[in-house]
């Protein structure tokens, strides 16, 4: 153990030899009572020893485990603004700082599932884990039952803005540097990155991006609190005292409509419109996807599976990969293109353009922006079944390689590769340094993988992740082709 004596206060750590944990420190007042749906209020210093040696509260959610069905610490509550610090030392090295946004569908997952001890460690530098109100609580837009709601579906944005204000104040006392601070995450991880080059309130509080494999739910179309108080069985009258006197259980057992949205209050504007505007801002970015995407979201195939399901399910799938533009032709152009694979791998193919349109298209705009970016695509296929089955290079399956949690056993977070096969230990390793270096400089090369250029929309190189990574020259030309079709 370790105490340290900050502005705040002083607070006990765990020293894990190469590396400090301080873990709870609240960045926000709790989100309770009368603050539930409004925006986060920044807390204040703390009485006598803080004890951070424990995970705090996840945010409410229906999943008592992890996203990837593993244990995880830390009780659920609405009182959840919370972050982890995860540093090297303690001194006045001035490191750079990398803030980490979980993924989870913006319903699910916690900062707790991700251990940075090994990346603060190895890379040198300061890693910081939050957590953020999630589904209704921070996704729900009730704009229209009162003024004082308006952002409220953007209030998980708001929280990750408190949290790296705390971090701008904060961080230096555990070794980080203010004004060398990246942001990453995965997912609806990937999002909120996206999101906060969106948002206005955010300008200068970060300086480099990684966004891993974008993607998560979108707030419905048109305004739903007639269909929020129909859902809890009560007029629209009486819906804001509702919600403000249900539990947070009950609120969450409601599965209340919740996602991302361009509210004009904390998101002015969509993520492609908004990086055009960034011209030479100096925030360089990593941006990608995995190959195969989609296989997370199918179950294991067994010899009496109903692939009508999946057939009736693909336009539909189209119409979100398109933004809801007419998918016919290109579900048509789908199936030409791979004509040996059945409806259920079709869904996976396409599910997997859902998040790939969303990485080549942000990146192009960034360019044509003037911006320094560089895409991936994480191709080495897992050897751990999940769900009961293998998935090739599935979605979230990076993110042992990202903290590189196979270089210690003691390292929490979920691995889907075996972690004695040479490749996967290489791979982790580069992978991680090359992220850290980034964070150090604004460029990833040199760091163990090879030649890494910049995007250009000529030659459109794409670092592919995997036992022998290597660039690859237009790696998505047909689906670009098919999207537009």
């Amino acid at each position: 153990m370790t105490v340290i004596d900050t502005r705040l206060g002083k607070i006990k750590g765990i020293d894990h030899g190469t590396s400090l944990a301080f873990l709870g420190l609240r960045y926000g007042e709790p989100p309770i009572g009368s603050l539930r749906f409004m925006p986060p209020l920044a807390s204040g210093p703390w009485n006598g020893v803080l004890d951070g040696t424990n995970y705090p509260n996840r945010a409410m959610q229906s999943n008592k485990i992890g996203t990837m069905g593993q244990d995880t610490p830390g009780e659920l509550s609405e009182d959840c603004l919370f972050l982890n610090i995860y540093t090297p030392s303690v001194d006045n090295s001035k490191r750079p700082v990398m803030v980490w946004i979980h993924g989870g569908g913006f319903r699910s997952g916690s900062a707790n599932e991700y251990d940075g001890r090994v990346l603060a460690s190895q890379g040198d530098v300061v890693v910081v884990t939050i957590n953020y109100r999630l589904g209704p609580f921070g996704f729900t837009n009730i704009d229209s039952l009162s003024d004082e709601f308006k952002g409220t579906v953007s209030n998980g944005y708001r929280d990750m803005i408190l949290a790296l204000e705390w971090v701008k104040d904060n961080i230096a006392e555990y070794g980080g540097n203010p004004d060398n601070v990246s942001i990453f995450g995965e997912s609806s991880g990937g999002l909120g990155v996206l999101g906060l080059l969106a948002a206005p309130e955010a300008e200068g509080l970060f300086h480099k991006a990684i966004i891993h494999s974008a993607n998560g739910p979108k707030w419905p179309e048109g305004d739903q609190t007639s269909i929020i108080a129909e859902k809890l069985g009560v007029n629209t009258s009486e819906l804001l005292d509702t919600l403000r006197s249900m539990s947070s259980e009950q609120i969450i057992k409601a599965e209340l409509p919740a996602g991302l949205c361009i509210d004009g209050n904390v998101l002015t504007q969509s993520f492609n419109d908004a990086i055009s505007k960034k011209e030479n801002c100096g925030i360089p970015i990593i941006i990608g996807t995995n190959r195969t995407e989609g296989t997370l979201l199918t179950p294991i195939d067994s010899s009496d599976e109903d692939m009508s399901s999946y057939e009736n399910r693909l336009l539909g799938s189209a119409s979100y990969v398109l933004d809801k533009k007419d998918p016919t032709n290109y579900v048509k152009g789908i199936k030409s293109a791979y004509p040996d694979q059945n409806p259920k791998r079709l869904f996976e193919i396409v599910m997997t353009d859902s998040f790939l349109r969303i990485a080549v298209e942000f990146i192009e705009k960034a360019i044509q922006a003037d911006l320094d970016c560089w895409l991936y695509r994480f191709d080495l296929d897992t050897t751990i079944e999940h769900n009961g089955k293998l998935g090739g290079a599935t979605h979230a399956c990076e993110m042992a390689f990202t903290f590189n949690a196979y270089a210690d056993p003691q390292c929490h977070v979920k691995k889907l590769h075996d972690g004695s096969l040479p490749e996967v230990a290489h791979l982790a390793a580069a992978w991680s340094s090359t992220l850290t270096k980034f964070a150090w400089t604004g460029n990833p090369n040199d760091a163990g993988l090879p030649l890494w250029p910049k995007y250009n929309n000529t030659d459109r190189p794409v670092m592919r992740l995997t036992g022998a990574s290597c660039t690859s020259n237009d790696l998505d030309a047909l689906h670009r082709k098919l999207w537009s079709s």
